[in-house]
């Protein structure tokens, strides 16, 4: 077994009836330190240290005045001894008693600094809790010794795992890594070590790609090619220093490039690993440590110290070569000053800090000041070690944790993924065990992926916003729908009024010219009402802009669809009269004479106009035209509308008899007189609705925008319009600039010639 000088510092106190209060120092002459050929330089640095802190407060005056330190050292690699000198320590009159009281328990030490590995303060601290001696660490980090249940009487100057494993976590945040192994040992700190990590772990977006235990069986080059397999960039060596070395110098020989390792406490401050040939190569090593703080004096007292061990006798009686008795070390005339300075300094300053917390301690208990400490003061273990915190808190305050790089590949971050990082909008799909490792997809329209929340998920937007393909939010949609303000309104309702201005002209121009013939055979008194139902049906367009409504959508067809429906009828009459005229009163003359005694024509636009306010009101009634918002024709717009019910087809019906029996009527009257053919006009007024409707039904099919709107509200204007321009305008002209031909001569002299060339045929 490879043993190691370490030191376990015991002070002990004898206070005497109206004496100074002093601590001694006891060489145990029996009691050998053996030691192996090599001895770690580390810890006989430390053991330096102590001593330094132990000659400094003994020679201040500010802290103890009159007061001197002693001090023990025993062995602890040494299991066989340690509990000889534990068991000595914690006896009384040679038996251990468990006390009731344990503020009234005088010790042989008032309290033990030490030892450095956890395992072996786990293993001593229930013995010394049994009486609250306190134990001031420096060196164990496993956090199971926070316990208070389990270890009361246990402090340390030295961080805690707890610490380290979360430094070591928020490094690898900040460089954005979440693929890492974890390498340990097998002693109990390593251990405590990993299962913090993997506890820490759960909280974070990090993976443990792979952990593995080093021991003497080890076999370091498979490790590494593990590490290759999985394609693992970082690697934690959590591990005891001899083992940390050893692996490291195997990723040396094994021709290992371009790794980050993040070196544990333990290792990160070696100072052989550096000079190594290759060290380079293998990547950048981040070392974890506490802050190295300078200890004033130290130097000086390492030299002094060397000078005086050569001129010491040994105090040792036949000393076996290669042991140490105490102070008397054999092997340590071989160490140099320069080789005690420049050794590691991880854990100097914390072993300087326990000495100064003990001190502190008894500082208060002894209540000391500048003149001196007190004569009559019973120091009681417990006591002392409720005292020790407050003196750790300001030694706390000045040794912080720190992180450094030992050595630097390149200025570029390396990086340690499994999967490269999505693309901004693309979902992750686990692939694997490890959430790290994934597929990237992308997240259809109208969803998003939230990357704070849920970086694996899709997820819907609501109803009134949008996304593009690969998003990772959501838009508002716009509401639209037609402004009264809108160009395009402007001029419509322009139009309108253009209309309205022009029918009321024609009204006032037919009412001028009521008697003359061109009025007459256009319909007479049917003109007016047929100029009446286009002007009331135009107004329909006005009700077209705007937000809509339930006022508004049922107005816009209600007031098209009734008085538009009349005008058709008017014109389907006016198709049946002229053929009655020209053909029907010769050859069923009975027929006509009927229908020109009761007005046939009047009842039949009567009910025309009845039957379509009763369906129209019914339906209305029923199912009115409603607004709706069109979520599904434009991802990002709601179309704001009037939806109609299918029931629309009910008063269409109408619509289309009365517009097939118009195109019927006009058809049979194609061959009238020309200067007197009312069917050719109706016919090519009808030829521009059935256009003007087919147009916007193809719109309205490729087309769902808010301008749908307006095609309908322009094919309303055209089917006025073209009524005008088609039926009215015309005789406008013959009244307007051919008066010839608005005589009564001129229209007898047609009906005439055509009645002629009837009965010839």
């Amino acid at each position: 077994m490879v043993k190691h000088l370490e030191s376990s510092l015991l002070v002990r106190i004898n206070c005497e009836t109206n004496k100074k209060c002093v601590v001694v120092c006891e060489v145990i002459k029996h009691f050998k330190l053996h030691m192996p050929v090599s001895f770690t330089l580390s810890s006989y640095r430390m053991f330096q240290v102590m001593r330094f802190a132990v000659q400094e407060i003994n020679n201040s005056s500010l802290i103890l005045p009159n007061v001197s330190l002693g001090y023990e050292i025993f062995d602890h690699c040494s299991d066989k001894f340690n509990f000889q000198a534990i068991l000595n320590m914690i006896s009384r009159n040679g038996s251990i008693q468990v006390l009731r009281c344990v503020n009234e328990y005088l010790s042989k030490v008032i309290a033990v600094a030490g030892p450095f590995r956890s395992m072996e303060s786990m293993t001593v601290a229930p013995m010394f809790a049994m009486n609250l001696i306190p134990m001031v660490n420096y060196g164990s980090s496993s956090s199971v010794l926070s316990d208070k249940w389990k270890y009361p009487s246990f402090l340390r100057t030295t961080a805690s795992n707890k610490d380290l494993i979360h430094l070591i976590i928020l490094i690898i945040q900040h460089f954005n890594w979440n693929w890492v192994a974890f390498v340990s040992s097998g002693d109990e700190n390593s251990q405590n070590g990993l299962q913090l990590f993997k506890s820490k772990l759960k909280d974070t977006k990090i993976c443990l790609a792979y952990a593995k235990e080093l021991n003497e069986m080890s076999d370091h080059y498979e490790i590494l090619q593990q590490l290759e397999g999985l394609s693992i960039e970082v690697i934690i060596v959590f591990a005891g220093q001899s083992s940390a070395v050893a692996f490291i110098k195997s990723a040396i020989k094994h021709n290992i490039h371009s790794k980050v390792w993040i070196a544990g406490d333990s290792w990160s401050l070696n100072k052989n690993l550096p000079r190594l040939s290759g060290i380079k190569a293998i990547g950048t090593i981040i070392g974890i440590t506490e802050t190295v703080m300078p200890l004033p004096g130290f130097k000086d007292f390492v030299y002094l110290s060397q000078t005086q061990r050569n001129n010491r006798p040994s105090t040792c009686e036949q000393t076996p070569s290669r042991q140490t008795c105490n102070q008397a070390c054999d092997l340590c005339s071989d160490v140099s000053p320069q080789e005690i300075i420049g050794e590691n300094p991880s854990y100097s300053f914390a072993t300087y800090s326990a000495i100064y917390a003990m001190a502190h301690a008894l500082h208060n208990l002894l209540l000391c000041d500048i003149k001196g400490c007190s004569d009559n003061v019973t120091v009681y273990v417990d006591t002392c070690s409720s005292n020790i915190p407050k003196s750790l808190a300001l030694i706390w305050s000045w040794s912080p944790l720190c992180c450094y790089n030992s050595l630097q590949s390149s200025g570029k971050v390396p990086v340690a993924r499994c999967s490269p990082e999505c693309s901004e909008g693309f979902a992750k799909k686990i692939d694997g065990l490890h959430q790290c490792c994934f597929q990237c997809n992308v997240c259809p329209g109208m969803t998003y992926v939230n990357y704070t929340d849920d970086p694996y998920s899709c997820i819907d937007c609501r109803k009134t916003e949008w996304s593009k393909p690969g998003s990772t939010f959501c838009t508002q949609r716009s509401v639209e729908y037609i402004l009264f303000t809108d160009p395009i309104a402007i001029t419509l309702m322009f139009s309108t009024g253009v209309l309205l201005a022009l029918t009321l002209a024609i009204v006032i121009l037919f009412a001028l010219n009521y008697d003359k013939p061109v009025v007459k055979s256009a319909g007479g008194p049917m003109c007016f009402l047929l100029l009446g139902c286009v002007s009331a049906s135009s107004i329909s367009v006005f009700f077209f802009f705007g937000k809509p409504t339930v006022t508004n959508c049922v107005l816009r067809y209600f007031l098209f669809l009734l008085f538009y429906t009349v005008c058709l009828g008017c014109f389907a009459v006016r198709s049946f009269q002229i053929v009655c005229i020209f053909k029907m009163a010769t050859k069923f003359p009975k027929i006509h004479s009927w229908w020109v005694k009761h007005n046939g024509q009047w009842w039949l636009i009567a009910i025309v106009f009845v039957l379509q306010l009763l369906l129209l009101t019914t339906v209305f009634t029923a199912s009115p035209p409603t607004p709706v918002s069109d979520m599904t024709s434009y991802r990002d717009q709601i179309i704001l509308k009037c939806a109609m019910r299918r029931t629309v087809i009910m008063f269409l019906l109408l619509t289309i008899v009365l517009a097939s029996l118009c195109f019927i009527f006009s058809y049979m009257g194609k061959d009238l007189p020309k200067n007197y053919n009312e069917s050719k006009a109706i016919t090519l007024y009808l030829l521009f609705l059935i256009l003007t409707w087919i147009t916007f039904c193809t719109a309205s099919i490729l087309y769902h925008g808010k301008y749908l709107q307006l095609f309908n509200a322009m094919s309303v204007l055209s089917s006025s319009y073209s009524i005008l321009f088609c039926y009215f305008l015309p005789k406008c002209y013959i009244i307007i600039f051919q008066p010839q031909k608005n005589t009564q001569q001129h229209f007898q002299g047609i009906i005439q010639r055509y009645t002629q060339n009837i009965s010839s045929k």
